[in-house]
């Protein structure tokens, strides 16, 4: 699985940085992404969502860092 942190970037960096890492997936692979609540949890897997990925998790793992799993299909 592939894995990115981007708790330290800033929207629309943090998509720009997801959606880079997404177009590298194969079908069927998952990328991890560590990053922080508010608008990078909000729109980071909305957009991905919208570009037909799929959300596969989403959870806290400690104070405001996430940790969004995102499948290509």
């Amino acid at each position: 699985m592939r894995k990115i942190d981007i708790t330290r970037e800033h929207c629309p960096m943090t998509f720009v940085k997801a959606k880079l890492e997404l177009e590298k997936l194969s079908h069927g692979e998952e990328l991890e992404i560590l990053l922080t609540d508010g608008e990078p949890l909000d729109n980071v897997p909305r957009n991905a969502e919208q570009q037909g990925y799929i959300v596969v998790s989403k959870e806290q793992i400690e104070g405001s860092v996430y940790k969004v799993v995102i499948k290509r299909p």
